[in-house]
């Protein structure tokens, strides 16, 4: 695969020309901040609000803006030019993606922070973040390939956001309802299981397993991503 850095650099640049003028979806960094501040003014020091912070962090900036970037190209077509200009799919893909990366490395940063969250081991975590970061980039690029417009694509991200940002929450119920137990390996309920394992004594195990299942998430998803992104150059 051919990568053109000059392409990479420009598809970037048009994102985020486009992100600043669309304050309908800039706007939406600000709500894990803003949750973010008051969990830090009402002395929540919990792993689980911590990392409802992050979650939605993920699935409210990296999903949703990814999502609606991808849909507001094809409301003003100009996605199907770029599918069909020299630019390979690996330009694209990166270029449509690495905004929304530093972005998110950025929001997250600034959360963390604002919440007081001290992670037992910043390395390790950091390597999770970033696997999610990408895993996050691929739904919210799935799902604005589905998407005709901005306005769509912010109705389909949804059950993205409530499965991913609140699904931990069903784990709760998991001994009423057995079925729930499978939201314990997603990837939101993997990261907040790494963290808690980081805060205490952990084997290598409880730490391989979550960045693998993240890992596994992400390349089934880009999988699906390419598979979608090739369809539609030919639709």
């Amino acid at each position: 695969m051919n990568l053109s850095m000059t392409r990479i650099q420009a598809i970037l640049m048009k994102d985020y020309k486009e992100f600043s003028r669309n304050y309908a979806v800039s706007i939406m960094v600000l709500v894990p901040l803003i949750l973010a501040f008051i969990y830090n003014k009402s002395g929540v020091d919990t792993i689980n609000a911590y990392f409802i912070t992050i979650n939605l962090s993920f699935s409210m900036v990296t999903a949703y803006v990814q999502c609606c970037l991808i849909a507001e190209e094809k409301e003003k077509n100009t996605l199907r030019s770029l599918m069909l200009s020299p630019a390979s799919l690996g330009d694209i893909l990166i270029g449509k993606s690495l905004f929304v990366f530093i972005l998110t490395m950025t929001i997250l940063a600034i959360t963390i922070f604002i919440v007081g969250y001290t992670p037992a081991n910043l390395f390790i975590l950091a390597i999770a973040l970033i696997v999610s970061t990408v895993f996050y980039i691929a739904i919210g690029t799935l799902c604005g390939l589905f998407a005709k417009t901005v306005m769509e694509g912010s109705l389909i991200i949804l059950p993205v956001i409530l499965i991913f940002s609140f699904g931990s929450f069903a784990l709760a119920l998991s001994s009423s309802f057995p079925i729930l137990k499978i939201v314990e390996w997603l990837p939101s309920s993997q990261l907040e299981l790494l963290a808690g394992a980081l805060e205490g004594t952990y084997t290598t195990m409880d730490v391989i397993i979550p960045i693998a299942t993240i890992i596994a998430w992400s390349i089934v998803t880009w999988i699906v991503v390419g598979y979608i992104y090739k369809k539609r150059m030919v639709d």
